[in-house]
Protein backbone atom coordinates (compact mmCIF):
# COMPACT_ATOMS: atom_id res chain seq x y z
CA UNK A 1 0.00 0.00 0.00
CA UNK A 2 1.90 3.17 -1.14
CA UNK A 3 1.85 6.02 1.31
CA UNK A 4 1.52 9.16 1.12
CA UNK A 5 2.65 12.70 2.10
CA UNK A 6 1.01 16.38 1.57
CA UNK A 7 2.39 17.75 -1.60
CA UNK A 8 2.58 21.34 -0.83
CA UNK A 9 3.11 22.57 -3.99
CA UNK A 10 0.67 20.90 -5.73
CA UNK A 11 -2.80 22.71 -7.29
CA UNK A 12 -6.09 21.14 -8.40
CA UNK A 13 -5.09 23.00 -11.80
CA UNK A 14 -2.52 20.22 -11.76
CA UNK A 15 -5.40 17.18 -11.41
CA UNK A 16 -6.61 17.95 -14.98
CA UNK A 17 -10.03 18.81 -13.94
CA UNK A 18 -12.70 19.77 -16.22
CA UNK A 19 -12.85 23.37 -16.51
CA UNK A 20 -16.19 23.89 -14.88
CA UNK A 21 -15.81 21.75 -11.59
CA UNK A 22 -12.46 23.80 -11.65
CA UNK A 23 -14.44 26.20 -11.36
CA UNK A 24 -16.91 25.00 -8.75
CA UNK A 25 -14.12 23.91 -6.48
CA UNK A 26 -12.64 27.06 -6.00
CA UNK A 27 -15.85 28.59 -5.82
CA UNK A 28 -16.84 25.91 -3.11
CA UNK A 29 -13.41 27.49 -0.96
CA UNK A 30 -11.33 24.98 -1.72
CA UNK A 31 -7.41 25.63 -2.10
CA UNK A 32 -4.91 22.95 -2.33
CA UNK A 33 -5.41 19.53 -2.40
CA UNK A 34 -5.03 17.23 0.50
CA UNK A 35 -2.48 14.71 0.01
CA UNK A 36 -5.15 12.00 -0.58
CA UNK A 37 -7.18 14.25 -2.86
CA UNK A 38 -3.57 14.36 -5.05
CA UNK A 39 -3.66 10.90 -5.45
CA UNK A 40 -6.97 9.22 -4.87
CA UNK A 41 -8.27 11.66 -8.06
CA UNK A 42 -6.40 10.50 -10.68
CA UNK A 43 -6.24 7.12 -9.97
CA UNK A 44 -10.85 7.48 -9.73
CA UNK A 45 -10.32 8.89 -13.12
CA UNK A 46 -8.05 6.55 -14.75
CA UNK A 47 -11.05 3.79 -13.52
CA UNK A 48 -8.84 1.56 -11.42
CA UNK A 49 -10.39 -0.04 -8.62
CA UNK A 50 -8.91 1.65 -5.34
CA UNK A 51 -8.69 1.29 -1.36
CA UNK A 52 -7.74 4.58 0.41
CA UNK A 53 -7.16 4.39 3.72
CA UNK A 54 -7.42 7.98 5.69
CA UNK A 55 -9.02 9.07 8.45
CA UNK A 56 -11.06 12.39 9.34
CA UNK A 57 -10.35 15.63 8.00
CA UNK A 58 -7.86 14.25 5.63
CA UNK A 59 -10.57 15.45 2.68
CA UNK A 60 -12.12 12.09 1.80
CA UNK A 61 -15.28 13.46 0.88
CA UNK A 62 -13.53 15.94 -1.48
CA UNK A 63 -11.52 13.23 -3.28
CA UNK A 64 -14.41 11.06 -4.10
CA UNK A 65 -16.89 14.00 -5.61
CA UNK A 66 -14.23 15.49 -7.47
CA UNK A 67 -13.19 11.99 -8.76
CA UNK A 68 -16.82 10.92 -9.90
CA UNK A 69 -17.94 14.24 -11.43
CA UNK A 70 -14.51 14.30 -13.64
CA UNK A 71 -15.36 11.17 -14.91
CA UNK A 72 -19.20 11.17 -15.41
CA UNK A 73 -19.64 11.52 -18.84
CA UNK A 74 -22.54 14.77 -18.40
CA UNK A 75 -23.79 14.10 -22.15
CA UNK A 76 -25.44 10.30 -20.91
CA UNK A 77 -28.43 11.51 -18.83
CA UNK A 78 -28.60 7.73 -17.03
CA UNK A 79 -27.69 6.62 -13.21
CA UNK A 80 -23.75 6.23 -13.54
CA UNK A 81 -22.42 6.76 -10.03
CA UNK A 82 -23.44 5.02 -6.57
CA UNK A 83 -22.32 6.66 -3.41
CA UNK A 84 -23.21 4.70 -0.15
CA UNK A 85 -22.36 6.25 3.28
CA UNK A 86 -23.59 4.39 6.68
CA UNK A 87 -25.13 7.72 8.18
CA UNK A 88 -27.77 10.24 7.02
CA UNK A 89 -25.63 12.73 8.22
CA UNK A 90 -23.12 11.78 5.81
CA UNK A 91 -25.40 11.21 2.62
CA UNK A 92 -26.42 14.89 3.79
CA UNK A 93 -22.89 15.85 3.82
CA UNK A 94 -21.95 14.32 0.74
CA UNK A 95 -24.57 15.83 -1.68
CA UNK A 96 -24.24 19.10 -0.37
CA UNK A 97 -20.64 19.11 -1.45
CA UNK A 98 -21.29 17.31 -4.87
CA UNK A 99 -24.32 20.45 -5.24
CA UNK A 100 -21.44 22.84 -4.48
CA UNK A 101 -18.66 21.30 -6.75
CA UNK A 102 -21.22 20.48 -9.51
CA UNK A 103 -22.84 23.63 -9.61
CA UNK A 104 -21.31 25.12 -13.10
CA UNK A 105 -22.01 21.66 -14.27
CA UNK A 106 -25.09 19.53 -16.09
CA UNK A 107 -25.11 17.11 -13.75
CA UNK A 108 -28.42 15.70 -12.29
CA UNK A 109 -28.16 13.85 -8.46
CA UNK A 110 -30.84 12.52 -5.76
CA UNK A 111 -30.53 10.82 -2.41
CA UNK A 112 -31.86 7.05 -1.76
CA UNK A 113 -31.98 6.98 2.12
CA UNK A 114 -34.34 5.12 4.61
CA UNK A 115 -36.60 7.38 6.57
CA UNK A 116 -37.49 9.64 3.42
CA UNK A 117 -40.70 8.70 1.21
CA UNK A 118 -40.52 5.35 -0.70
CA UNK A 119 -42.61 7.33 -3.54
CA UNK A 120 -41.13 10.11 -3.83
CA UNK A 121 -38.09 8.02 -4.03
CA UNK A 122 -39.58 6.11 -7.01
CA UNK A 123 -40.38 9.63 -8.98
CA UNK A 124 -37.26 11.16 -8.42
CA UNK A 125 -35.52 7.74 -9.86
CA UNK A 126 -37.61 7.76 -12.68
CA UNK A 127 -35.46 10.48 -14.12
CA UNK A 128 -32.45 8.71 -14.15
CA UNK A 129 -30.56 10.84 -11.81
CA UNK A 130 -26.33 10.97 -12.73
CA UNK A 131 -25.55 10.18 -9.28
CA UNK A 132 -27.31 8.98 -6.57
CA UNK A 133 -26.07 9.10 -2.93
CA UNK A 134 -27.51 6.84 -0.16
CA UNK A 135 -28.05 4.38 2.35
CA UNK A 136 -27.20 0.58 1.28
CA UNK A 137 -30.48 -0.22 2.80
CA UNK A 138 -32.56 1.92 0.58
CA UNK A 139 -30.43 1.72 -2.21
CA UNK A 140 -30.85 -2.25 -2.42
CA UNK A 141 -34.46 -1.87 -1.59
CA UNK A 142 -34.87 0.64 -4.93
CA UNK A 143 -32.80 -2.11 -6.94
CA UNK A 144 -34.86 -4.98 -6.41
CA UNK A 145 -37.76 -3.30 -6.68
CA UNK A 146 -36.71 -2.27 -10.09
CA UNK A 147 -36.71 1.24 -10.10
CA UNK A 148 -33.13 2.05 -9.59
CA UNK A 149 -31.53 0.67 -12.92
CA UNK A 150 -27.95 0.28 -12.83
CA UNK A 151 -26.86 -1.08 -16.46
CA UNK A 152 -24.95 2.15 -16.94
CA UNK A 153 -23.31 2.41 -13.61
CA UNK A 154 -20.11 3.21 -13.95
CA UNK A 155 -18.91 3.79 -10.31
CA UNK A 156 -19.66 2.20 -7.04
CA UNK A 157 -18.47 4.01 -4.14
CA UNK A 158 -18.21 3.50 -0.81
CA UNK A 159 -17.71 6.60 1.70
CA UNK A 160 -16.58 5.02 5.49
CA UNK A 161 -16.43 1.27 4.22
CA UNK A 162 -15.06 -0.10 7.77
CA UNK A 163 -18.23 1.55 9.22
CA UNK A 164 -20.49 0.51 6.48
CA UNK A 165 -19.37 -3.49 7.18
CA UNK A 166 -19.53 -2.76 10.54
CA UNK A 167 -23.29 -1.76 10.69
CA UNK A 168 -24.24 -4.98 9.39
CA UNK A 169 -24.82 -4.48 6.02
CA UNK A 170 -22.30 -6.84 4.66
CA UNK A 171 -24.66 -8.84 2.68
CA UNK A 172 -26.70 -5.43 1.24
CA UNK A 173 -23.46 -4.38 -0.55
CA UNK A 174 -22.60 -7.71 -1.86
CA UNK A 175 -25.95 -7.92 -3.48
CA UNK A 176 -25.82 -4.33 -4.61
CA UNK A 177 -22.28 -5.09 -6.19
CA UNK A 178 -23.94 -8.11 -7.76
CA UNK A 179 -26.26 -5.73 -9.63
CA UNK A 180 -23.66 -3.39 -11.40
CA UNK A 181 -21.90 -4.14 -14.96
CA UNK A 182 -18.55 -6.26 -14.18
CA UNK A 183 -16.79 -3.27 -15.73
CA UNK A 184 -17.83 -1.21 -12.97
CA UNK A 185 -14.97 0.69 -10.99
CA UNK A 186 -15.27 0.16 -7.44
CA UNK A 187 -13.61 2.46 -4.70
CA UNK A 188 -13.59 2.01 -1.14
CA UNK A 189 -12.72 4.90 1.05
CA UNK A 190 -12.09 3.79 5.10
CA UNK A 191 -10.45 5.25 8.05
CA UNK A 192 -9.37 1.32 8.88
CA UNK A 193 -9.00 -1.78 6.86
CA UNK A 194 -10.31 -4.41 8.62
CA UNK A 195 -10.81 -7.98 7.84
CA UNK A 196 -14.12 -7.37 6.28
CA UNK A 197 -13.02 -4.60 4.33
CA UNK A 198 -9.78 -6.97 3.02
CA UNK A 199 -12.68 -9.76 2.50
CA UNK A 200 -15.06 -7.31 0.73
CA UNK A 201 -11.97 -6.09 -1.58
CA UNK A 202 -10.77 -9.65 -1.94
CA UNK A 203 -14.09 -10.64 -3.72
CA UNK A 204 -14.68 -7.57 -5.73
CA UNK A 205 -11.94 -5.45 -6.62
CA UNK A 206 -9.34 -5.93 -9.73
CA UNK A 207 -6.05 -4.93 -8.83
CA UNK A 208 -6.71 -2.24 -7.18
CA UNK A 209 -4.79 0.19 -6.25
CA UNK A 210 -3.99 1.11 -2.26
CA UNK A 211 -3.29 4.51 -1.10
CA UNK A 212 -2.54 5.04 2.68
CA UNK A 213 -2.46 8.33 4.80
CA UNK A 214 0.35 7.18 7.62
CA UNK A 215 -0.88 6.74 10.95
CA UNK A 216 1.77 8.93 12.66
CA UNK A 217 0.18 11.88 10.01
CA UNK A 218 -3.43 11.67 11.41
CA UNK A 219 -3.12 13.71 13.90
CA UNK A 220 -4.25 16.76 12.41
CA UNK A 221 -1.69 19.83 12.11
CA UNK A 222 -3.33 22.67 13.67
CA UNK A 223 -5.23 20.80 16.78
CA UNK A 224 -3.77 22.22 19.90
CA UNK A 225 -5.16 19.16 22.65
CA UNK A 226 -5.92 20.29 26.13
CA UNK A 227 -7.09 18.21 29.20
CA UNK A 228 -8.62 19.08 32.81
CA UNK A 229 -8.50 17.04 35.77
CA UNK A 230 -12.20 17.30 36.83
CA UNK A 231 -11.31 14.75 39.41
CA UNK A 232 -14.40 12.68 39.78
CA UNK A 233 -17.25 12.63 37.15
CA UNK A 234 -20.07 14.38 38.90
CA UNK A 235 -17.56 17.73 38.69
CA UNK A 236 -17.91 17.53 34.87
CA UNK A 237 -20.78 19.70 34.27
CA UNK A 238 -20.12 22.45 36.24
CA UNK A 239 -16.21 22.87 34.99
CA UNK A 240 -18.43 22.52 31.66
CA UNK A 241 -20.42 25.68 32.53
CA UNK A 242 -16.93 27.33 33.67
CA UNK A 243 -15.24 26.83 30.12
CA UNK A 244 -18.50 28.22 28.24
CA UNK A 245 -17.90 31.26 30.87
CA UNK A 246 -14.61 31.36 29.92
CA UNK A 247 -14.15 31.18 26.65
CA UNK A 248 -16.00 32.92 23.46
CA UNK A 249 -17.28 29.85 21.80
CA UNK A 250 -18.60 30.30 18.36
CA UNK A 251 -19.38 26.63 18.09
CA UNK A 252 -18.97 23.84 20.11
CA UNK A 253 -19.01 19.88 19.77
CA UNK A 254 -19.20 17.81 22.83
CA UNK A 255 -18.71 14.55 23.02
CA UNK A 256 -20.76 12.07 25.40
CA UNK A 257 -20.16 8.15 25.53
CA UNK A 258 -24.00 7.41 26.09
CA UNK A 259 -27.33 8.47 25.54
CA UNK A 260 -28.89 8.37 28.97
CA UNK A 261 -25.94 10.65 30.20
CA UNK A 262 -26.06 13.17 27.02
CA UNK A 263 -30.06 13.81 28.14
CA UNK A 264 -28.59 14.54 31.83
CA UNK A 265 -26.28 16.97 30.68
CA UNK A 266 -28.64 18.62 28.01
CA UNK A 267 -31.76 19.25 30.83
CA UNK A 268 -28.76 20.58 32.68
CA UNK A 269 -27.71 22.91 30.07
CA UNK A 270 -31.03 24.05 29.18
CA UNK A 271 -32.66 24.49 32.58
CA UNK A 272 -29.60 27.31 32.91
CA UNK A 273 -30.18 28.60 29.53
CA UNK A 274 -27.34 27.68 27.39
CA UNK A 275 -28.03 27.33 23.78
CA UNK A 276 -27.00 23.75 23.54
CA UNK A 277 -28.88 21.52 21.23
CA UNK A 278 -28.41 17.63 21.04
CA UNK A 279 -27.50 14.59 18.52
CA UNK A 280 -27.95 11.13 18.97
CA UNK A 281 -29.14 8.14 17.13
CA UNK A 282 -32.52 7.32 18.36
CA UNK A 283 -33.61 10.39 16.72
CA UNK A 284 -35.38 10.36 13.29
CA UNK A 285 -33.40 11.25 10.46
CA UNK A 286 -35.92 14.28 10.20
CA UNK A 287 -34.65 15.22 13.93
CA UNK A 288 -31.37 15.08 13.05
CA UNK A 289 -31.43 17.10 9.95
CA UNK A 290 -33.57 20.27 11.76
CA UNK A 291 -30.74 19.76 14.76
CA UNK A 292 -27.73 19.95 11.96
CA UNK A 293 -29.63 22.78 10.01
CA UNK A 294 -29.73 24.63 13.58
CA UNK A 295 -26.33 24.41 14.57
CA UNK A 296 -24.69 24.99 11.50
CA UNK A 297 -27.26 28.33 10.99
CA UNK A 298 -25.62 29.62 14.27
CA UNK A 299 -28.91 29.33 16.04
CA UNK A 300 -27.88 26.85 18.76
CA UNK A 301 -24.14 27.33 19.88
CA UNK A 302 -23.19 23.66 21.36
CA UNK A 303 -23.81 20.51 20.24
CA UNK A 304 -24.01 17.45 22.15
CA UNK A 305 -23.57 14.50 20.56
CA UNK A 306 -22.80 10.72 21.03
CA UNK A 307 -20.40 9.03 18.39
CA UNK A 308 -22.90 9.12 15.96
CA UNK A 309 -21.24 12.45 14.78
CA UNK A 310 -17.50 11.40 15.00
CA UNK A 311 -17.02 10.41 11.49
CA UNK A 312 -17.20 13.12 8.30
CA UNK A 313 -19.61 16.05 9.49
CA UNK A 314 -17.45 19.35 8.86
CA UNK A 315 -18.77 22.31 9.93
CA UNK A 316 -16.93 25.34 8.68
CA UNK A 317 -16.87 27.46 11.73
CA UNK A 318 -16.01 24.78 14.38
CA UNK A 319 -12.69 25.28 16.35
CA UNK A 320 -13.32 24.12 20.00
CA UNK A 321 -13.99 20.29 20.21
CA UNK A 322 -14.82 19.02 24.15
CA UNK A 323 -14.77 15.25 24.93
CA UNK A 324 -17.09 15.11 28.14
CA UNK A 325 -15.78 11.32 28.26
CA UNK A 326 -12.77 9.95 26.54
CA UNK A 327 -14.16 8.02 23.53
CA UNK A 328 -14.20 4.29 24.27
CA UNK A 329 -12.15 3.24 21.57
CA UNK A 330 -8.63 4.87 21.64
CA UNK A 331 -9.28 5.10 17.08
CA UNK A 332 -12.19 7.24 17.95
CA UNK A 333 -10.22 9.34 19.44
CA UNK A 334 -8.75 11.08 16.09
CA UNK A 335 -12.09 11.43 14.68
CA UNK A 336 -14.25 13.59 17.01
CA UNK A 337 -11.20 15.73 17.47
CA UNK A 338 -11.05 15.61 13.93
CA UNK A 339 -13.72 17.78 13.67
CA UNK A 340 -11.90 20.70 14.42
CA UNK A 341 -9.22 22.18 12.61
CA UNK A 342 -9.90 21.19 9.23
CA UNK A 343 -8.09 22.01 6.35
CA UNK A 344 -5.12 23.65 8.35
CA UNK A 345 -8.13 26.22 10.22
CA UNK A 346 -6.73 26.28 14.07
CA UNK A 347 -8.60 24.02 16.28
CA UNK A 348 -8.84 22.97 20.13
CA UNK A 349 -9.82 19.72 21.83
CA UNK A 350 -10.72 19.81 25.33
CA UNK A 351 -10.72 16.51 27.67
CA UNK A 352 -12.39 16.66 30.53
CA UNK A 353 -10.94 13.24 32.74
CA UNK A 354 -11.10 12.20 36.02
CA UNK A 355 -8.06 10.51 37.92
CA UNK A 356 -9.11 7.36 37.05
CA UNK A 357 -8.75 8.68 33.18
CA UNK A 358 -5.12 9.60 33.65
CA UNK A 359 -3.70 6.48 32.33
CA UNK A 360 -5.87 5.48 29.50
CA UNK A 361 -5.08 9.37 28.83
CA UNK A 362 -1.61 8.65 28.67
CA UNK A 363 -2.15 5.55 26.21
CA UNK A 364 -3.99 7.56 23.69
CA UNK A 365 -1.11 10.27 23.74
CA UNK A 366 1.10 7.30 22.94
CA UNK A 367 -0.82 5.55 20.72
CA UNK A 368 -1.21 8.59 18.14
CA UNK A 369 2.34 9.98 19.19
CA UNK A 370 0.72 13.18 20.72
CA UNK A 371 0.57 15.58 23.62
CA UNK A 372 -2.67 16.35 25.73
CA UNK A 373 -1.45 19.15 27.68
CA UNK A 374 -2.89 20.51 30.88
CA UNK A 375 -5.65 23.73 30.36
CA UNK A 376 -3.92 26.86 30.72
CA UNK A 377 -5.36 29.52 32.10
CA UNK A 378 -5.23 32.05 28.79
CA UNK A 379 -7.37 29.25 26.70
CA UNK A 380 -9.18 31.89 25.00
CA UNK A 381 -6.11 32.95 23.38
CA UNK A 382 -5.54 29.29 21.42
CA UNK A 383 -9.13 29.58 19.92
CA UNK A 384 -9.75 30.93 16.49
CA UNK A 385 -11.97 33.73 16.62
Amino acid sequence: MSEIKNKDNMSFDDLNLKDKLLRGVYSYGFENPSAIQSKSVPVMCSGSDLIAQAQSGTGKTGSFTMGCLNSLDEDLKRTQVLIISPTHELVNQTYEVLENLGKYMDVTMMKVMGGTNVNECRDGLSKDPQIIVGSPGRILDMINRRNLYTDAIRQVIFDEADEILSYGFKECIYNIIKCVPETTQICLFSATIPDDVLELSSKFLRNPENILVKKEALTLEGITQFFVNVKVNDWKIDVLKDLYDTINISQCIIYINSKKKLMDVHENLTKDNFPVSMIHGELSSQERKNTMNEFKSGKTRILLSTDLLSRGIDIQQLSLVINFDLPKSKETYIHRIGRSGRYGRKGVSINLVTDRDLEYMKEIESFYDTEIKEMPQNIADYLSV
